[in-house]
């Protein structure tokens, strides 16, 4: 099983508001997430960007993939 850690979509339509989440990689993009790690939020000025690195290192311990944006975002939170 691949495992990957990438954004999903909620929030309304021209509202967008995001949810880091460890997922299969073969489930489709709002589908059902195993562990909800943080969000992103880019309608904020400055953007909000919360996420519990501790998680997030336990699940690329596991073999998780982090997205090229996860990866950026990343190391917006650890700076």
């Amino acid at each position: 099983m691949a495992l990957k850690i990438r954004l999903t979509r909620m929030g309304s339509k021209k509202k967008p508001f995001y949810r880091l989440v460890a997922l299969n990689n073969e489930t489709r993009r709002d589908g059902r997430a195993l562990e909800y790690l943080g969000y992103y939020n880019p309608m904020k000025e400055p953007a909000e960007v919360s996420i519990d690195l501790d998680k997030v290192q336990a699940w690329i311990d596991k073999g998780a993939k982090p997205t090229n944006t996860v990866r950026s975002l990343l190391k917006k939170a650890a700076a």
